[in-house]
């Protein structure tokens, strides 16, 4: 870089080597000057960065850098999900279609269809309301309340992933940093402030921050879909409350026929129908999100697949990173565990959906004229899912959708025909009580199957006591031998083997 004065640009930049020092001290601490000696001797002169015209122009914008570089060098911790990415990218992307504030009107018309619905919704099931707050949220507010919940579902996943990328990235790092240093480590010199660390570690912060990168792009863009709380059929909110997105219903229902009131009204009952089940049925939550955590524990990572993507991109690069681990780099195996845990996730989670469209439906039908159609256009928008919804399949290795929600809310129906809505809802008491497959293969037979499995239960429960019975018979005093008194030997009958000849 010359240092002509009469030659503008080279001149150095009086701002620019000042902000690269001050990266250089956060960064090394005191070795600040020998990680700067380091990078020349490489061929890389951290000052002549700074003639980059977007520095000089906008000085929020190195900042930005500053803190985002600062962040994955010095974090800390063993998730394998980088929350604060997570966070930061949700919000960006949350916005980037808009998300003004809630007005005072779309928060009182939400709050109070809501109020409605729980009206409506009691004479169509026994649970009574969840209770907890009622709340319009902006698309922002939406990723701040489910955030957390996200970042749970993805780390068995992410932590399979980043495993991955430690092995096959190892020894790559260090050169494509172009410091070439050897695969055992960074000299302490080179990031001093934050420890020393081996290229493994800085992997491992990659591929957090890749996946937080993931998981923020995925709750964001849900956040222009989503109209409540539970629209995935998995809960997003760890209390009991019940939430409504007015812009998104609002969006949504400019393409339909019915007015934009009884759409809200019907999406309301849906919310709280979920809330109540979610918050009554205390076992559902934690049997729902731990199915998912035994499925995504159990998801191999097709090795050769992750190392073909990864093989012309810089691993330092974050967004690549994030587009090579989005070409599909799950294995096809699934083992006989694995598959059975799959079924039971997609049959719990078609059950939760059925009853939901079922009691839904009851307690719209005299209400609102448009009830029926709205229930076909909800089914058919769960069944077909959305970009958002493909993108969290990428992340955590499936897809949350109910592929048999109508054969579930069949089944429903059926129940409810033959023992009411307070038996129908009583299967929800107990895990072991929740139909079966073969139950939405034919719900007309519901009854019989439960009769059968009940007999053959009675008729166990008969020949253990029976058993029992036999044991307790053969211990008793009239069988018991006789005792010997003082030294006497016990009185033997003449066919006693113990009898002398």
């Amino acid at each position: 870089m010359s240092s002509d004065p009469s030659d503008p640009s080279g001149a150095p930049d009086e701002q620019g080597p000042s902000q690269w020092e001050e990266l250089m001290r956060s960064l090394f601490g005191s070795d600040s000057e020998e990680a700067m000696r380091q990078l020349r001797a490489q061929g890389l002169d951290p000052q002549a960065l700074s003639s980059s015209a977007a520095f000089q122009n906008d000085p929020k914008m190195f900042q930005h850098v500053l803190d985002q570089v600062k962040r994955l060098l010095t974090a800390t911790g063993d998730s394998p999900v980088n929350s604060d990415v997570a966070h930061d990218v949700a919000r960006q992307v949350a916005v980037a279609e808009g998300d003004p504030s809630l007005t005072a009107q779309q928060v009182r018309v939400a709050t109070e269809a809501l109020s409605v619905a729980e009206l409506w919704l009691d004479a169509a099931t026994e649970l009574p309301p969840a209770g907890g707050t009622v709340s319009a949220l902006s698309r922002s507010e939406w990723v701040e309340r489910t955030l957390p919940a996200w970042n749970i579902l993805a780390q068995p996943v992410a932590a399979s992933v980043v495993d991955a990328l430690t092995a096959i990235l190892k020894d790559q790092l260090p050169d494509s940093l172009g410091l070439g240093i050897s695969g055992e480590g960074f000299p302490a010199g080179l990031l001093g402030a934050a420890g020393a660390l081996d290229p493994s570690q800085v992997i491992r912060q990659l591929g957090a921050a890749v996946f937080g990168m993931q998981i923020g792009t995925a709750a964001g863009t849900l956040s222009r879909e989503v109209f409540g709380g539970t629209d995935i059929g998995v809960p997003l909110l760890a209390e009991p409350a019940t939430v409504l997105v007015p812009s998104n219903i609002t969006e949504f229902a400019k393409d339909l026929d019915a007015p934009e009131d009884e759409v809200r009204l019907f999406i309301a009952l849906r919310e709280v129908a979920h809330a109540r089940l979610f918050t009554h049925v205390t076992w559902l939550r934690g049997h729902l999100l731990g199915l998912v955590e035994s499925y995504a524990r159990g998801i191999t990572i097709d090795m050769d697949a992750l190392e073909s993507s990864l093989r012309e991109i810089d691993p330092t690069d974050t967004e690549a990173l994030q587009g090579a681990l989005s070409g599909g780099v799950f294995g096809l195996q699934s083992t006989d565990e694995q598959k059975a845990t799959l079924l039971r996730l997609e049959t719990v989670l078609a059950l939760v959906e059925g009853w939901v469209d079922e009691v839904t439906a009851r307690a719209a039908l005299p209400h609102l004229p448009h009830a029926v159609a709205l229930r076909e256009m909800i089914r058919r928008r769960r069944a077909a899912g959305g970009p958002a919804e493909q993108t969290f399949a990428t992340i955590v290795g499936l897809e949350l959708r109910p592929r048999r929600s109508r054969d579930a809310a069949s089944l429903w129906a059926s129940i409810d025909r033959e023992v009411g809505s307070s038996a129908r809802d009583g299967v929800w008491d107990h895990p072991d009580l929740l139909p079966g497959t073969a139950d939405l293969d034919d719900p007309s037979g519901y009854f019989a199957r439960r009769d059968q499995v009940t007999a053959e239960q009675s008729d166990v429960d008969k020949a253990l006591a029976e058993i029992f019975s036999d044991a307790e018979a053969g211990t008793t005093d009239d069988d018991a031998p006789t005792e010997a008194v003082d030294g006497e030997q016990p009185e033997s009958g003449p066919d006693d083997p113990t009898t002398p000849a």
